[in-house]
């Protein structure tokens, strides 16, 4: 998990973010009533010790100033559910005026290694480049989370560097591996990948393997 989850305060308003679809799961703004769901979800130290910003324990006012703060200005916040509408997990952009945006996510532990995280972060890495034109993209993962890392890498991106980052559910700061993602590579991945995909329309993938 990567998300860099702020903890606003403000009233609650959805953001006006478009709805991001993949074959399996559904990228939307978060609603107000999210909040029981997210931070039943959320309430694991597994992930707050993976993420900056994440609190634990996470109790349903961390969720509700969560959504409240979802559509500020410098951030694009999404819950990541699956078609059916439930609640996996969540990504986001925040944006830096002097640096390519900061890419994260974090997902429920009973959806773990299932392919959503690499799923989603796709999605998030198409919209950051069509619909925002943006150059590059970066992120960041615990030293000690290499799950986190492999999801980055199939993604494309590239280590750029180790530093320390502030961990808040552990009140300590963290080693950190950086990684980048630069248009030219997202653009020749993304094309390769789609050449992949016809190629499984012809020939069909063994059941749970996603291209």
């Amino acid at each position: 998990m990567t998300l860099l989850e702020e903890i606003p305060t403000g009233r609650y308003r959805e953001a006006s973010i478009p709805v991001l679809e993949t074959k399996r799961l559904a990228l939307r703004a978060a609603r107000l009533e999210d909040a029981k769901a997210v931070a039943a979800l959320a309430n694991d130290r597994r992930i707050a010790e993976n993420t900056a910003r994440i609190p634990y324990p996470y109790k349903l006012a961390d969720a509700e100033q969560f959504i409240a703060g979802a559509s500020k200005k410098g951030e694009a916040a999404y819950l990541v559910t699956l078609r059916d509408g439930t609640i996996v997990g969540a990504c986001g952009l925040m944006f830096r005026e002097d640096d390519a945006p900061e890419i994260g996510y974090w997902l429920g532990v009973p959806y773990w290694n299932k392919g959503y995280a690499t799923e989603a972060l796709h999605a998030l890495i198409d919209y950051a480049f069509t619909d925002l034109t943006h150059d590059a993209v970066q992120a960041g993962a615990r030293v000690t989370n290499p799950a986190s890392r492999r999801v980055l890498e199939k993604c494309g991106f590239q280590w750029t560097g180790a530093g320390l980052l502030r961990i808040r559910a552990i009140a300590s700061s963290a080693p950190i591996d950086r990684f980048r993602l630069d248009r030219g590579l997202w653009a020749s991945l993304k094309s390769w990948r789609e050449a992949r995909r016809v190629v499984a329309q012809q020939v069909p993938l063994p059941e749970g393997v996603h291209i």
